[in-house]
């Protein structure tokens, strides 16, 4: 099938089976199927906000239950992420332009002497497809490149990955420093990777430790719920 064609069976749904298509081609991870729904959407007259929640944040909200569940892996949902991010490229100018709320703001980076990313990005990939503003420092951050980093951007919550057993305990430099200044709670600290555990990230004073992407967003929703006082739905 041609793009002209696909383009014209989607422009030719009512706006809830357009939304429906838009959770399928999230699913399969359809960059251009993505990036066309949100533009027939805005040409509908839909405000970006809800083109990013019901249709991109909802889509991906099957993505990752799931995930979680074990019916999708990683190199699925890394695709699911890739078409999400086509979406919210299109989005983000408008959404900053009307002053749309967010559902919370995030800090995440690999920690010093650690390389290893795939975790991190499908964190930080999954987060924005929940609505989050993400900001990513990449790898081997030392404890000034966070401290910086939560000065500049105000986020609501830090994130912080390693694989290596020998740097995991860098993330209780960067919690202690966090204490000495008088500012951890100020803070949600969620931590992971592989090979890290919930006693580790108790023992290091982090809020929360997220075993997949899946759980951090789940966590990271409900802390930040919690923090400004809004609730969760049952």
């Amino acid at each position: 099938m041609s793009e002209e064609e696909d383009e014209i069976i989607l422009s030719e749904l009512n706006d809830d089976e357009l939304v429906e298509q838009m959770f399928d081609d999230l699913y399969d991870g359809l960059k251009d199927e993505i990036e066309e729904g949100v533009n027939i959407l805005l040409e509908r007259g839909w405000q970006p906000y809800d083109i990013l929640t019901k249709a991109l944040v909802g889509g991906m909200t099957i993505v990752g239950n799931d995930f979680r569940d074990g019916i999708l892996f990683v190199p699925e949902v890394l695709l699911a992420a890739n078409a999400m991010k086509g979406g919210m490229g299109i989005l983000k100018p408008l959404l900053i332009e009307t002053d749309a709320p967010r559902m919370g703001k995030m800090v995440i980076g690999t920690v010093k002497g650690d390389i290893h990313d795939i975790g991190k990005n499908l964190v930080a990939m999954m987060m924005e497809g929940a609505g989050f503003e993400v900001v990513d420092l990449g790898i081997n951050n030392a404890v000034e490149a966070y401290m910086e980093a939560i000065e500049t951007e105000g986020p609501d919550i830090l994130g912080m990955s390693a694989l290596l057993t020998t740097t995991m305990p860098y993330m209780k430099v960067v919690i202690d420093t966090l204490k000495e200044q008088g500012i951890r709670d100020d803070y949600i600290v969620l931590v992971g990777g592989a090979p890290l555990n919930e006693e580790f990230g108790r023992a290091i004073g982090a809020d929360a430790y997220c075993r997949d992407a899946a759980v951090a967003v789940e966590t990271a929703k409900l802390m930040v719920a919690r923090k400004h006082n809004q609730g969760v739905a049952s």
